[in-house]
């Protein structure tokens, strides 16, 4: 495809204009939303961001400041709602069996122990092997990757720790899904997921289709262990704690035009705001019935998982995303302080936010092309920002 025979997007209408087709989002909150989201910009936090918001199954906020409307950006971590929306659809098939071994449906996965991990582990984060490595010299054909996955070894006990995978364990969800279907794991979401949903291609977006992809930067410097001290009692040196596959080096290597079309299921999908937004409100609403009620609980309601994080949260984890929680502790877990207890979603690094809340009805999306390094400001920012767009609705 050329670049004159590629689509042209739809014009974005201006948020005004969405907000005037609902009669129960306040249009004095939304300004106090974007006013926030614009901060980051006028600050020099971030060359651009964008922040979208769906409600009713339509947008009614869909803004982008410091880059041209129609722009996409990297989602890291939030592409992980891609991969578990399409896992649950092979469930609901029978085609896949989630206390199965993951070595059933990819065999070169079963050397040096692994043989034990079962599907559920990879979408919770227990399978024990969070920062086996696989990188662009692999990462590009299935044989690559499945001679990596046979090099990998346990670092932790399958099912006894929740240590967050960044990218490992979705790299062997993308395979499964790649064995079940036939296709390529980008592929099989597509046919899965974003092409039943009205969606564009989400994730392994050709080399003649990247026009108007924002770069990742990195922004700001790590905290001192003083300043973590005195947000979060621990005097820690940051920069020890972060896996080499979400440094910021690791990070930007998903800006590169070859890694974008390889589609990283863990991080690497391309999207607007507004993508995310109305994925969530598929998930929220599923008007055409592509997921059982039964997937759709385990898979946005029932925290399965609560072993706790390296802070000590428990994790509220479901088949592959994150419930807010009864605990009070749903902001510590990227949901703001005014989302229900029921909200559920799953935010990427950098400040990514991607939520449903289905006591309003709201799903939130917002992506940022500045991957703030100092992780207590960017904290504060994700509560601030989800607070502000979990609490749209008229009083």
């Amino acid at each position: 495809m050329t670049e004159l025979d590629a689509p042209t997007p739809a014009p974005t209408p201006p948020t005004s204009a969405l907000i005037a087709g609902s009669d129960v989002i306040d249009p004095a909150k939304v300004d106090a939303l974007l006013a926030r989201v614009r901060r980051e910009v006028d600050e020099g936090l971030s060359p651009a961001v964008q922040i979208a918001i769906a409600h009713d199954g339509r947008l009614v906020v869909d803004e982008t400041i410091g880059a041209p409307a129609d722009s996409r950006f990297l989602a890291f971590s939030a592409t992980k709602a891609l991969v578990a929306a399409a896992i649950w659809r092979l469930i609901d098939a029978g085609e896949v069996d989630i206390s199965t071994t993951a070595a059933t449906y990819v065999p070169e996965f079963a050397s040096n122990g692994k043989d034990v991990v079962t599907v559920e582990q990879l979408l919770t984060h227990t399978g024990g092997f969070p920062w086996a490595p696989l990188g662009p010299n692999r990462w590009s054909t299935t044989a690559g990757r499945r001679e990596a996955f046979a090099k990998w070894r346990l670092t932790v006990d399958p099912g006894t720790a929740f240590v967050y995978h960044p990218t490992a364990g979705h790299w062997v969800l993308g395979e499964i899904l790649a064995t079940v279907t036939g296709l390529d794991h980008a592929d099989a979401i597509e046919e899965l997921v974003t092409a039943p949903l009205g969606l564009p291609r989400l994730l392994g977006i050709p080399l003649d289709q990247q026009d108007g992809i924002l770069e990742a930067v990195g922004v700001g410097v790590p905290p001192t262990p003083e300043e973590m001290e005195a947000a979060y009692g621990i005097k820690i040196d940051i920069t020890e704690l972060i896996p080499p596959d979400v440094a910021l080096g690791a990070l930007t290597t998903l800006n590169a035009p070859e890694a974008r079309a390889v589609g990283v299921p863990g991080g690497g999908g391309i999207m607007r705001a507004a993508d995310i937004a109305l994925l969530y409100q598929g998930l929220l609403r599923d008007p055409d019935g592509l997921w059982s009620r039964e997937v759709l609980v385990e898979g946005t309601e029932h925290a399965r998982m609560m072993l706790p994080d390296i802070w000590g949260v428990p994790a509220s984890r479901t088949l592959g995303l994150v419930v807010a929680g009864e605990d009070g502790l749903g902001y510590r877990r990227g949901f703001g302080r005014t989302a229900s207890a029921r909200a559920f979603g799953h935010n990427g690094a950098g400040g990514q936010l991607a939520f449903g809340d289905p006591d309003t009805g709201i799903s939130v999306g917002y992506l940022t092309a500045g991957l703030d390094q100092n992780m207590i400001r960017q904290q504060r920012r994700d509560v601030a920002i989800g607070s502000l767009a979990a609490a749209l609705l008229r009083d």
